[in-house]
C-alpha cells in the first residue's frame, strides 16, 4: 500500500541488506569458515547461522555479551554442526577473521542503492545511515560501495549508546539531522529492529523485502528502493518553476 505519513524531511537508511547485497557477502564468508571445518551442507550451515546470528547479536546489542563472545557464539554453533565438540575461543577467533576477509572480498552495492541515493540527494531531502553495525567496519563498507558520500550523518550502535529497536538511535540520528521524527522516515530490512523500532520512535518504517522474508507484515513494504523513491516524489511534489514572461507580459 502507498505510504500515508507527512512527506519526508530526512531519510534513514540501515545498511546491511537495504544498500549492501549483506546476505551473498555472509554467504560468501560462510563458505569459507565451512571450508575449513569440512562442513558439507551449506543450506543447514545458512540456516543455523542466521538463527544464531539474530541470538548471539541480539545479546551483543542488549549488552549481555562483547563483541568477541557473539562472534564466538556463532563460530562454536557451526563448529559443533560441522562435528568438532570442541572449539578454542582462539580459534574461534581466528575463524571469524577468515569468516570477515571474505565477507569484505564480496561487499557488493544493491543495484537501485546509489541511483536512487542521488535522486533523493538532489530533491534536498537530508540522508543519514542509522544501523546496529560497529561504526568503522560500516563506515568502511560505505567507503568501498562509493556510498560515503550520501550520508554525513552515521550513526551506530556501538557509538550511539543504544542499538536498533531502541528508540534512542532512531532520536539520535533524527536530533542530528535537525528533523522532527514525525518528519522523518526510515528504510530497513528489518521487521522487529528497523520498521517497529522506527515506529515505535515517531518514525514513519519502510520495509524493504528484498528477500520475501516478512510476508504479511502490518507495514508498508517494498521489495526494491525505486518504489520508495517513487513513493518520496509523490509526497513531496516539485516546487513549481516560475513563469517565464509573466512580468514583462504585465509591463512591470
Amino acid at each position: 500500500m502507498p505510504p500515508t505519513a507527512p512527506a519526508p524531511e530526512a531519510i534513514l537508511f540501515d545498511l546491511d541488506d537495504t544498500l549492501l547485497d549483506d546476505r551473498a557477502a555472509s554467504s560468501a564468508g560462510l563458505r569459507a569458515i565451512m571450508d575449513r571445518l569440512g562442513h558439507p551442507e551449506f543450506s543447514a550451515a545458512r540456516r543455523l547461522w542466521d538463527v544464531q546470528t539474530d541470538i548471539s547479536f541480539g545479546a551483543y546489542i542488549a549488552g549481555r555479551l562483547t563483541l568477541e563472545e557473539q562472534r564466538r557464539e556463532r563460530v562454536r554453533a557451526l563448529a559443533i554442526q560441522a562435528g568438532h565438540a570442541h572449539i578454542s575461543d582462539e580459534h574461534c577467533d581466528e575463524l571469524y577473521h577468515l569468516y570477515l576477509s571474505a565477507h569484505r572480498s564480496a561487499w557488493a552495492p544493491f543495484r537501485d542503492a546509489a541511483p536512487v541515493l542521488g535522486e533523493l540527494a538532489r530533491s534536498g531531502l537530508r540522508l543519514a545511515l542509522v544501523t546496529n553495525g560497529i561504526e568503522q567496519l560500516q563506515r568502511d563498507k560505505l567507503a568501498v560501495l562509493d556510498l560515503a558520500a550520501f550520508f554525513p550523518t552515521v550513526i551506530c550502535a556501538d557509538t550511539a549508546g543504544a542499538g536498533k529497536p531502541d528508540p534512542h538511535i532512531f532520536l539520535t540520528a533524527c536530533q542530528t539531522v535537525g528533523v522532527a521524527p514525525e518528519r522523518a522516515w526510515h528504510v530497513g530490512d528489518q521487521l522487529q529492529a528497523d520498521a517497529l523500532g522506527a515506529m515505535a520512535a515517531g518514525l514513519y518504517p519502510v520495509l524493504v523485502d528484498r528477500h520475501e522474508r516478512n510476508e504479511g507484515a502490518d507495514v508498508w513494504t517494498v521489495s526494491g528502493l525505486e518504489e520508495l523513491l517513487r513513493a518520496v516524489q509523490a509526497a513531496r511534489p516539485p516546487a513549481p518553476h516560475p513563469q517565464v514572461g509573466r512580468a514583462a507580459d504585465a509591463g512591470l
